[in-house]
């Protein structure tokens, strides 16, 4: 188990639909799944039909040092698909980190117990701040969802530098277990010379699967439940599920080197 942050710094990316929809994608192969949601805005938990009003989690996780992850976990209609829940307490949480002790591993000493779960994926703010270098700092590996549009290419050489930052101030690699190309519009020239370029500067760290732009997503969302679940035989659905199997066979390389 390596905990893997989904991250970019430029938000509507389609970072919370590859948690949710890659996350429920594994779980229905039989693996054992935790999301965690480090957002404020709470979109993966209200997108996994959960409400978290009345639920402890992602908040408490960071502010409060006796709450064990193990008692923050809730299930979702999945079966092995587990979540951290987050909510609008995340943006307090971003100020009452400034003047806490070890504002930037919180989340890291409160990882789940080695072996607890196939997979953690944690979902991280469009933004720089005490939220995501949390995530990143507690994370093994950084997966990014890139938008095929060049504007999106700009928040990947911040994310970057963010993470080099990170790197330095952990002493850790921090590798990047790969970057996925998301709302891809396969109408469009401008598109394709995204994907290309992609390609061309980070090779093989590029996911084979590309996942298209469809409003099945939006659906999905809006009824609360993984896009897997909501339209199972979608073109969505079957990316992700293709993706599944490359994030498995990466993380078999990666035990085995």
């Amino acid at each position: 188990m390596k905990p893997i942050a989904v991250a970019n710094q430029k938000g509507g990316v389609g970072k919370t639909a590859t948690a949710a929809s890659l996350g429920a994608a594994l779980a229905l192969r039989g693996l054992s799944v935790l999301l965690i949601d480090a957002d404020a805005q709470g979109n993966l938990t209200s997108s996994l039909g959960c409400d978290a009003t009345d639920l402890a989690g992602t908040y408490e996780l960071l502010m409060d040092r006796s709450a064990a992850i193990e008692d923050l976990i809730v299930t979702t209609s999945v079966e092995g698909l587990m979540l951290v829940p987050g909510d609008l307490r995340l943006a307090s949480a971003e100020v009452e980190l400034a003047s806490a002790e070890q504002p930037n591993l919180r989340l890291r000493n409160k990882r789940p117990v080695e072996g607890s779960f196939d997979f953690v994926f944690i979902d991280t703010p469009p933004s720089l701040g005490f939220l995501t270098i949390n995530a990143l700092t507690a994370a093994d590996e950084v997966l990014i969802p890139v938008q095929a549009s060049y504007l999106a290419l700009g928040g990947l050489v911040r994310l970057e530098e963010t993470i080099e930052v990170v790197r330095k101030r952990t002493d850790t690699q921090l590798p990047l277990n790969g970057l996925v190309v998301t709302m891809f519009d396969r109408r469009t020239i401008h598109a394709r010379e995204v994907e290309a370029r992609l390609r061309g500067h980070y090779g093989d760290l590029v996911y084979r699967t590309v996942i298209d732009r469809s409003v099945d997503f939006d659906y999905a969302t809006t009824a609360g439940e993984p896009l897997l679940r909501y339209a199972p035989r979608s073109r969505g659905s079957s990316a992700y599920r293709r993706l599944a199997q490359e994030v498995i066979e990466r993380a078999q390389k990666s035990d085995t080197a």
